[in-house]
């Protein structure tokens, strides 16, 4: 059973948003380590390692053999440490795994956006080992989480890609789109990255355009989301319907087609933005 809310006073409060780690966490730069022991942020495939032996979730205070961990801040005012430890390495005794990416979180609010911040920076560090124009290992920039090119001096820093999700709406019904790799009956809204050039209200007229061949109008912005997997933000509108027949691109997508209101089919987690729009742009909450 999850422990997560059943419903969000706005966008700001959905998990992954740094407004559930309620103060507990503090981002600073890794060459801030004061040293001494603190808490560990373990990551393990899509799971973070917590104690096995409580029945809430904590997270380990003892190094499992996972080597001297990388600096990220402060939780709960100790030092907070990120490991990864090998997905195919068994979970060291005394710890178990919560997955990070389930419908149904068991983890609270707070460690679960704690390991989206986690999932983002061990992301941000896999794909910031070499300098993008010459090709040589990057070094860190005191101070902060950006990285420099000591031959070319090049600076690289943190990279979120943008996207934009969208609820297409007429009277009476919804457009909804599911992804081949869903179940069979899970429905979600259009999505899709930012192009060159593009505003956020032109991407998402653009990716329902290219999807399911529908035109929309009235773009508005409801609301953001960061989302570490890997590393997006997911921004998220409402537009009517402008004209056009849903002409599915199936090489995005498995099915594209209207709803009726009160006749919806499954709809994703309520842990996501898509879900926090449809609850409350259709009363559904």
């Amino acid at each position: 059973m999850t422990t997560l809310p059943t419903t969000y006073a706005s966008p700001l409060h959905l998990p992954f948003n740094h407004t559930c780690l309620a103060g507990r966490f503090q981002l600073t730069p890794p060459d801030a380590d004061p040293g001494g022991a603190g808490a560990w942020l373990a990551v393990h495939g899509n799971d973070l390692l917590v104690a096995a032996d409580t029945v809430v979730p904590v997270l380990p205070t003892v190094n499992y053999g996972w080597g001297e961990g990388l600096y990220l801040g402060t939780w709960d005012g100790r030092p907070c440490r990120l490991a990864k430890w090998s997905d195919t390495a068994p979970v060291p005794a005394g710890l178990r795994g919560a997955n990070l990416l389930a419908a149904e979180p068991t983890l609270p609010i707070d460690l679960l956006s704690l390991g989206g911040v986690a999932r983002m920076i061990l992301h941000w560090e896999r794909h910031s080992r070499f300098c993008p124009v010459c090709g040589q290992p990057l070094e860190r920039l005191p101070g902060e989480w950006g990285k420099r090119c000591p031959v070319c001096n090049s600076h690289l820093f943190p990279q979120v890609a943008p996207c934009a999700i969208v609820l297409v709406r007429r009277p009476g019904e919804v457009l909804l789109t599911r992804k081949p790799e869903w179940a069979s009956n899970r429905y979600s809204l259009v999505a899709g990255f930012i192009e060159f050039g593009e505003c956020l209200e032109e991407a998402a007229a653009r990716e329902v355009l290219e999807e399911t061949g529908v035109k929309v109008s009235n773009v508005h912005y409801v609301g953001s989301q960061c989302w570490p997997f890997p590393s997006q933000l997911m921004c998220g509108f409402v537009a009517d319907y402008a004209g056009g027949e849903v002409t599915v691109d199936t090489r995005e997508l498995a099915d594209a087609r209207w709803f009726q209101i009160d006749a919806l089919p499954a709809l994703p987690p309520k842990r996501s933005i898509a879900r926090y729009i449809l609850d409350t742009e259709l009363g559904l909450a």
